[in-house]
């Protein structure tokens, strides 16, 4: 038999136990913690429309230097790849047939001016004669008509010498301007009629920019518009250029259109060189107002491209249209107003209607300051 005090404990145990069940709390359920961002405003700044391609650089200036008269190579002054100025000796072609040419025209003008020298004295005492009325005025007329002849053909012959003595000089053939030799065609002992190449010259103080461009885009293209050329001969340095011409057919196997942009490479540096490729960039318009924002602010959803806008620590899903891309920045052509505050760092973690963190950059502690305590971080954000 369990005595009475005892049973007064047990019985004040079992109370206790109770009470202690009833003052249990109750857990509290919490939503996801804010999410940690950045943002920036849209802003409204001058953008420039431009087109872009690969295009290709050839001299402006590379003729093929090519006989004038007939001849033998004789000599062959200079060879593939050597520089040359202009007027500098490139070959010499057999003369022999040029200076004979040569001597006899000046033969005949040694004869004809003595014929002509004669018949002048003639004509002197033909007038003599006639103003003295011993012979008639048209004896006098037949010896100055003579002489009239043989001047015309002293012109002649001086013209044919001039002619011939020309071709024996271009038996010595020149550089016609500064540049490289490219190519060597001709060899010591060929034989040249009039316009067989001898040699091609490349000088690339003049440059022409190939630019292709899909036949789409041919309706914007202007001449005058302005074309920055960046080589990798010359990395990172940007040549200002402008269309000079549009050809107008379409380029057969790639139905491009191809602009075409000269520049002086001299002014340059004259470092490029033809036949090399350029990132060329046409400005084709500008706008004065676009709003732009960082590349990263826009994300992709099934929706479409979207920006969110931040408004009482909410994410605003907007879907947007975008444009143009100028320094890391996108145009919002709909979707977004200047001014705008939106999610830029975190943005691509963001959902419509999510809660956010702004965390603030633009106050930052100096290195040797004690961070807050209180101060969020990447793996506490929202949390107490």
């Amino acid at each position: 038999m369990i005595p009475r005090w005892r049973l007064g404990v047990l019985a004040g145990a079992a109370a206790l136990a109770l009470a202690a069940c009833g003052d249990k709390p109750v857990e509290k359920k919490s939503g996801p913690p804010p999410t940690l961002i950045t943002v920036t405003r849209a802003q409204a700044m001058p953008l420039e429309i431009v087109e872009r391609t690969l295009g290709s650089l050839e001299a402006v200036i590379d003729p093929k230097v090519a006989a004038e008269v007939p001849g033998r190579v004789i000599r062959l002054a200079v060879r593939a790849g050597q520089k040359v100025r202009k007027g500098q000796l490139l070959a010499e072609l057999d003369t022999v047939d040029a200076a004979g040419q040569e001597r006899a025209d000046r033969a005949e003008i040694a004869r004809i001016e003595s014929l002509l020298a004669q018949q002048e004295r003639v004509v002197a005492r033909q007038n003599e004669l006639v103003a003295r009325n011993f012979i008639s005025r048209n004896a006098a007329d037949d010896a100055t008509a003579l002489r009239d002849a043989l001047r015309s053909q002293l012109a002649m012959a001086r013209a044919r010498a001039g002619i011939s003595g020309h071709a024996l000089q271009r038996t010595r053939i020149t550089s016609p301007v500064d540049g490289t030799i490219e190519v060597q065609i001709a060899s010591v002992g060929d034989y040249l009629k009039v316009g067989d190449p001898l040699v091609r010259l490349v000088s690339n103080t003049r440059l022409r920019a190939n630019l292709p461009f899909p036949e789409a885009v041919a309706e914007r293209l202007k001449p005058g518009q302005t074309v920055r050329l960046v080589s990798p001969l010359r990395p990172g340095r940007v040549i200002e250029a402008s269309i000079h011409d549009i050809r107008p057919t379409l380029i057969e196997t790639s139905r491009a259109v191809e602009a075409i942009a000269r520049f002086d490479n001299l002014a340059d540096g004259g470092e490029l060189r033809g036949g090399s490729s350029v990132d060329a960039t046409v400005v084709i318009g500008r706008k004065e107002k676009a709003v732009m924002l960082p590349e990263q602010s826009v994300v992709l959803r099934p929706a479409g491209k979207v920006v969110y806008v931040i408004d009482n620590d909410k994410a605003r899903q907007r879907i947007v249209t975008t444009g143009a891309k100028q320094a890391g920045l996108i145009e919002i052509v709909e979707g977004i107003a200047a001014g705008e505050t939106v999610a830029l760092d975190g943005a691509g973690f963001l959902t419509d209607g999510g809660t956010v963190s702004v965390h603030r950059r633009d106050a930052a502690a100096p290195a040797t300051a004690k961070a807050p305590q209180d101060k969020p971080s990447a793996g506490n954000a929202g949390k107490p």
